[in-house]
């Protein structure tokens, strides 16, 4: 291997770049607004309401060791569906919002540098009780579903953009997490892509333990056709790009 080229990738997992940023010339530090909290999203589109955490008494009566515990990546599934209410309990366990600060600022359920939370929730939904077949947002201000368009063929498509892996088209529910990088990089400027990616494993985490509580399964997937993900998405690769995905279904 071309150990120049290794030592040029591995300064990512460095922090090494804080040193030489002024982050004085940063937006935040210019007195630019913050971008919002959520994606905008048209006002006519189909939203559907999610359950609330007041509704969640039912769910996840498992010790959180024994979730710990018993957490692992699983590819097989049983065919059996989710239900609204479980997917409602996975989006908030993994982006919901616990208090809304301004429209530039929320705390979620998950850390994130500088509480920034440059992530978005989208996902494939194969399987989900009442549910169309369909790409989905979370919109965690709402906690509300947006439904973003079907596809034909979707499963193919999931099964072809995650190089083939078996387990993003036979799952009831497949997560895709992109990043809208300016969120972080309004205050942090070349520092933020590792923390990005930081947050990335925070959220996937909350979801494996969530899953544990709902007796399903997941996958964290990190090898993916990058142009084929972001075009299934209809996002422009450049200022919102996919980073993440998992596979979700009942054990």
């Amino acid at each position: 291997m071309d150990k120049d080229l290794i030592r040029q990738h591995r300064s990512f997992l460095k922090d090494s770049i804080r040193k030489v940023i002024d982050f004085s010339q940063t937006d935040q530090n210019r007195g630019i607004m913050p971008p919002p909290v959520e994606k905008p999203y048209s006002k006519e589109g189909k939203r559907i309401d999610l359950l609330k955490f007041d509704d969640f008494n039912d769910i996840g009566k498992i010790e959180l060791k024994t979730a710990i515990k018993n957490r692992e990546s699983r590819r097989s599934y049983s065919g059996r569906f989710i239900t609204i209410k479980e997917l409602s309990f996975l989006l908030w366990a993994t982006q919901g919002i616990r208090k809304f600060i301004d429209a530039g600022h929320a705390l979620r359920t998950v850390p994130s540098a500088g509480c920034r939370h440059a992530l978005e929730t989208y996902f494939c939904a194969f399987n989900v009780k009442d549910l169309e077949q369909g790409i989905y947002r979370y919109l965690p201000i709402e906690h509300q579903l947006l439904f973003e368009f079907t596809e034909e063929h979707l499963k193919k498509k999931i099964f072809e953009a995650t190089f083939r892996q078996a387990c993003s088209a036979e799952s009831a529910i497949t997560f895709i997490w992109t990043a809208i990088p300016y969120r972080m990089e309004w205050r942090y400027g070349l520092a933020s892509y590792k923390v990005i990616a930081i947050e990335a494993g925070h959220v996937c985490q909350n979801l494996y333990l969530a899953c544990e509580a709902i007796g399903a399964g997941i996958c964290a997937i990190a090898a993916y056709d990058q142009e084929k993900m972001d075009e299934l998405l209809k996002v422009d690769e450049q200022d919102e790009i996919a980073v993440y995905i998992a596979s979700v279904g009942k054990k």
